[in-house]
C-alpha cells in the first residue's frame, strides 16, 4: 500500500506519467456518455484533470508545463498538416469572408468585457481573463498577464487572479460554445446537409454536346490556351466512337465530352463547347468501367518520392501512355487534375484509359500502398522546430513597450499549414495517413487538457463556490456564447456561410479545438478543420495583440 502510495504523490518521471494517463483514461472513458444525445468526448478529461488537482494530486511543475504545452504543440501542427493541402484554395474562395467574420467575433468579445468594465467597475483584468478562458486562449492570457506585470511589476496579485478568471470561465468556454453550435446546427440543418454534400467532391462531371461554331475543328490546345480555366476532358464520343483526348485532338461538331471541372465553371464551359446533356454523371453508383468496353477508371496512389513537388502537366503521361488523369483526391478532397497541380506523397489519381497502359502508368507514379505506412518523421521534427522558432520571434508593433510573438500555438500551426501545402516543393515528404494524424491530434490534445485541469484545480472549486465565483461563471458563459451566437447567425442568413465552415470559423476563432472535435463529429469530411484553421492564426495574432492593447490603454 506504501508502494502505491509512493508511485502516485511522490513527484517523480513514473508518477508524472501514471497521473496524466489516468486522468486522460478516466476522462476519456467518461467522455463516452451521452446526456440528452451529446457527449462531450476528449474535453471531459479537463474536467477529470481539475477534479484530480482538487483532491490534491500534484506532479512535479516542469513536467506538467512540459506534457501541457507539448501536447497543444502537437495538436496545432498536425491539424495545420492535416488542411494545409486545401488551406490556400479555401482562403481564395471564401476565407475573405471568414476571417472577417472572425475578425467581428473577437471584436464583440472585446466591446463586452470594456462595457462591463464601465458599467461594474470590475476590475480589468479579472475580465480578461474571463475573456482569455471563455476563448479557451492560453497565449492570450499568458500576453495579458505580461502586459499587467509590464505596467505594474509589484501586481502580482493581479496576475494570479486573473489566471484564477481564466481557469474558472475555460471549461463554460468549451460547453459555451458547443451549446452555441447545437443551436446554429438546428437553425441551418439545410445548410448542414449541403455541406456534408459539397465536403465529399470538390470536382463536377458533365457531359457536354459540342454546338459552339467557334470551335468547330479546333485542337483542344488551342481552345485552352488563352482561358484562365481548370477543367479535364476525360472522354470524347465521335460518331459513337470512344476516346482519351489529347491536346492535339480536334473537336468536331456533335462531338460529346465528359468534362470534370468545378462546380462553379460549368455555365462558362457551357459558353464554349455548348449545352450540358441531361445525365447525372455525378451519382456515387456509376460504374466508369461499364460506360465502354475500350476503356477502364482506375484509382492510382503516388507513393515514389521523387514525384513530390512534380508539376502533373511535366510528366506528359497523356501523350506516353495515352491515359487520362480526370481527377486528384488529396486529403479527401477531389481536385481537378490540371497542368499546374503539384503532385504529393498520398494522392490517388483517378485514371482513365486501355487498362496495360494505366499499369505501366503506375510503375512511374509507385502505387505501393504500404509506403504510405511508413511514418515520416523527419518532416514533423522539422516542421515543430520551424514552429516553435516563428511562435518565439517578437514583433514590435509602434506605441507599445513590448513585443507581440506568436506563442506555442500560432507558430506550429502556421508551419504546419505552410508544410502541408509547400512541402513537397522542397522534397519534404509530409504525408500521414488520415489514421496517424487523428492519433497524433487526439494525443495531443488530450494530453494537453488532462495538464491544464490538473494545473488549474488546486483552487478552482473554493473559488466557483462563492459570490464572485458565482458572478464570474455567469459572465464567463455569456461572453462564451452570446458573441457566438451573435455572429453566427449573422454568418449563416446574411452571409449564407454553410453550417460546417460556419462551425469551423467559430471555433477557430474562439481557439476551441474541443468544441472543433464536437463539430467535426457533427459532419463528413474536413470542412470544418479547414475553416478552423483558415481563420485561427490571424484570429490567435489578433487575440495576443489586441489583450496587451486593451490593458495598455484602458487600464
Amino acid at each position: 500500500m506504501d508502494y502505491i502510495q509512493e508511485i502516485l504523490f511522490e513527484p517523480s518521471v513514473i508518477q508524472a506519467v501514471i497521473v496524466l494517463s489516468l486522468i486522460c483514461a478516466t476522462g476519456l472513458y467518461l467522455g463516452r456518455i451521452r446526456i440528452l444525445g451529446i457527449s462531450l468526448g476528449v474535453t471531459f478529461v479537463f474536467f477529470v484533470g481539475i477534479l484530480a488537482g482538487h483532491l490534491g494530486l500534484k506532479i512535479n511543475k516542469d513536467m506538467l508545463d512540459f506534457a501541457q504545452n507539448f501536447g497543444l504543440i502537437i495538436f496545432v501542427y498536425t491539424l495545420g498538416l492535416q488542411v494545409g493541402p486545401g488551406f490556400f484554395s479555401s482562403l481564395k474562395k471564401g476565407g475573405v469572408k471568414l476571417n472577417l467574420l472572425s475578425l467581428s467575433l473577437v471584436a464583440l468579445g472585446l466591446i463586452f468585457i470594456l462595457v462591463l468594465n464601465w458599467t461594474t467597475r470590475m476590475p480589468l483584468s479579472d475580465l480578461m481573463g474571463l475573456l482569455s478562458g471563455s476563448v479557451t486562449n492560453t497565449p492570450m492570457l499568458g500576453a495579458a498577464q505580461q502586459a499587467l506585470l509590464q505596467m505594474h511589476p509589484d501586481g502580482g496579485e493581479n496576475v494570479t487572479r486573473m489566471a484564477l478568471a481564466c481557469a474558472v470561465a475555460y471549461p463554460l468556454g468549451v460547453i459555451g460554445v458547443i451549446l452555441a453550435i447545437i443551436v446554429l446546427k438546428r437553425m441551418f440543418a439545410k445548410d448542414s446537409e449541403r455541406s456534408i454534400k459539397n465536403a465529399e467532391d470538390k470536382t463536377y462531371v458533365g457531359e457536354y454536346h459540342v454546338s459552339n461554331p467557334a470551335v468547330f475543328g479546333k485542337t483542344i490546345k488551342e481552345i485552352m490556351l488563352p482561358l484562365d480555366m481548370h477543367f479535364v476532358i476525360s472522354r470524347i464520343w465521335h460518331d459513337g466512337k470512344v476516346s482519351i483526348p489529347a491536346s492535339d485532338t480536334r473537336i468536331q461538331k456533335n462531338d460529346h465530352l465528359l468534362i470534370i471541372s468545378g462546380k462553379s465553371e460549368v455555365d462558362s464551359i457551357m459558353t464554349i463547347f455548348g449545352e450540358q446533356e441531361n445525365i447525372d454523371w455525378n451519382r456515387p453508383d456509376i460504374d466508369w468501367n461499364a460506360i465502354d468496353s475500350l476503356l477502364v477508371s482506375r484509382h492510382v496512389l503516388v507513393t515514389n518520392s521523387k514525384m513530390d513537388g512534380v508539376k502533373l502537366g511535366s510528366l506528359r503521361l497523356r501523350n506516353a501512355y495515352g491515359i487520362n488523369i480526370t481527377r486528384v483526391n488529396r486529403a479527401g478532397i477531389n481536385l481537378v487534375a490540371s497542368p499546374a497541380l503539384r503532385l504529393q506523397s498520398g494522392d490517388r489519381l483517378t485514371i482513365v484509359g486501355e487498362a496495360k497502359a494505366i499499369d505501366n502508368c503506375s510503375k512511374i507514379l509507385g502505387n505501393e500502398a504500404k509506403e504510405l505506412n511508413n511514418p515520416n518523421l523527419i518532416a514533423i521534427f522539422i516542421g515543430l522546430t520551424l514552429g516553435l522558432l516563428l511562435g518565439s520571434v517578437p514583433f514590435m508593433i509602434p506605441g507599445m513597450g513590448m513585443p507581440i510573438k506568436l506563442g506555442l500555438a500560432g507558430g506550429p500551426i502556421i508551419i504546419g499549414i505552410l508544410m502541408g501545402a509547400f512541402g513537397s516543393r522542397f522534397h519534404l515528404t509530409t504525408y500521414t495517413t488520415q489514421s496517424a494524424n487523428l492519433m497524433l491530434r487526439q494525443f495531443g490534445i488530450t494530453t494537453y487538457l488532462a495538464g491544464l485541469g490538473l494545473a488549474s484545480g488546486e483552487h478552482f472549486f473554493e473559488t466557483v463556490f462563492c459570490k464572485e465565483g458565482l458572478v464570474w461563471i455567469a459572465l464567463g458563459l455569456a461572453l462564451a456564447v452570446i458573441p457566438v451566437l451573435i455572429t453566427g447567425i449573422i454568418a449563416g442568413k446574411f452571409f449564407k456561410v454553410d453550417y460546417a465552415r460556419n462551425a469551423g470559423m467559430l471555433c477557430g476563432s474562439m481557439a476551441n479545438p474541443m468544441a472543433l472535435n464536437y463539430a467535426n463529429s457533427t459532419v463528413k469530411g474536413d470542412e470544418p478543420s479547414v475553416a478552423y484553421a483558415t481563420v485561427y492564426p490571424l484570429a490567435i495574432f489578433v487575440r495576443v495583440i489586441t489583450a496587451q492593447l486593451i490593458l495598455l490603454i484602458f487600464s
